[in-house]
């Protein structure tokens, strides 16, 4: 198969909130790799991502989605895959191949455990300032399993996973800051890694953005 690798044609499809975790990761992959992009916003409130030509284009009626010429592609984490694969530039992953698959492993590990954590420090608490009650007994939980895979994974006193910084970093980072900028307690080591990492001008650049008022109350 050829690839087409000029990037002109990358079209970046965000939600207009500039809320989801997962666009944010794609942002900062493209930034990190220096690539010219049109964004694109969709709104989730007014269920926009349901509506039948970005459905089509989405596949999964999902954001982020990224087009590259003919192809348009969902989920962030194949998308950060595909831009590592197809250009050049600064890498997202580690070079090592066993460091590389671990990067992945935390990636989709992120995407699929933690829901409780997820769900009572959603991101609003990032991108909004949310207040919200004090964790459940389930969400304690996840935030151990969380602690005890970011100390078993990051070294003593290191800012980045694998020695250099790779797109797992800003996903880490931002599951920490789900607590960190609540002010809920975190060790202070993964706390000063998360702060480090949310200080990396892509993602300010992200948590700047204008955003429209949430549009139910928050707790």
């Amino acid at each position: 198969m050829q690839y087409d690798r000029h990037p002109q044609a990358l079209q970046l499809h965000v939600d207009a909130q500039y809320a989801s975790p997962y666009a944010m990761s794609v942002f900062v992959a493209l930034r990190a790799k220096a690539l010219p992009f049109t964004l694109h916003t969709v709104d989730l409130d007014a269920a926009a991502h349901q509506d039948a030509a970005y459905a089509t284009l989405s596949l999964t009626a999902r954001v982020p989605t990224l087009e590259h010429g003919s192809l348009a592609l969902s989920e962030s984490s194949a998308i950060t895959e595909y831009l590592e694969d197809v250009f050049g530039g600064p890498s997202l992953y580690p070079a090592d191949p066993v460091a590389r698959a671990r990067a992945r492993q935390v990636q989709a590990w992120l995407r699929s455990d933690l829901l409780p954590l997820r769900e009572e420090r959603n991101t609003q608490v990032l991108f909004y300032g949310a207040r919200k009650p004090p964790l459940s007994a389930q969400a304690r939980a996840a935030v151990q399993r969380l602690f005890s895979v970011a100390h078993a994974l990051l070294p003593e006193g290191a800012h980045c996973l694998f020695g250099e910084w790779c797109i797992a970093d800003t996903d880490l980072a931002l599951m920490i800051n789900r607590l960190a900028l609540h002010d809920d307690a975190v060790p202070p080591r993964l706390a000063d890694y998360a702060r480090t990492q949310w200080q990396r001008p892509a993602v300010q650049e992200w948590v700047a953005m204008q955003r429209p008022p949430l549009s139910t109350p928050t707790t």
